[in-house]
Order: C-alpha cells, then sequence, then structure tokens
C-alpha cells in the first residue's frame, strides 16, 4: 500500500510505493517546523506531502538526510 500524493506536472493524484518514500521536516523563515513526506516519482521527480506532527512520527519510513 502506498501514499497518495499530488502530482502538480500532471496535474492528478498519484500513489507512492512506500520503498520510495522518505520522511523530512522544513525550517520556515519564523522558526517553525513544518513534517512532510518526500516520494520519487517513476519519472525521479520528488512529490512532497504536508502531515501533522502526530502522523509524521507514527511513521515507519528512513529520514531524509539534508
Amino acid at each position: 500500500m502506498g501514499v497518495e500524493f499530488y502530482d502538480v506536472k500532471i496535474r492528478q493524484k498519484v500513489v507512492i510505493e512506500e520503498a520510495n518514500i522518505l520522511k523530512t521536516t522544513f525550517d520556515t523563515k519564523n522558526g517553525q517546523i513544518r513534517y512532510g513526506l518526500r516520494g520519487k516519482t517513476d519519472d525521479g521527480r520528488m512529490l512532497t506531502k504536508f502531515v501533522s506532527k502526530a502522523d509524521w512520527e507514527t511513521m515507519d519510513y528512513p529520514l531524509e538526510e539534508k
């Protein structure tokens, strides 16, 4: 079972397999931390999906190296 992302380029929702998903955090200018998932499409593009902190902590995906 994969995770659903929105692909802006093709303007459709796509399902990315769990093997191609990484957890990541984003630091905003005003110091907030945003939690998200990064999924790699078949053609090599990275898609981003923002999730809540509670959901992010329960997910078992590897952490993205920055």
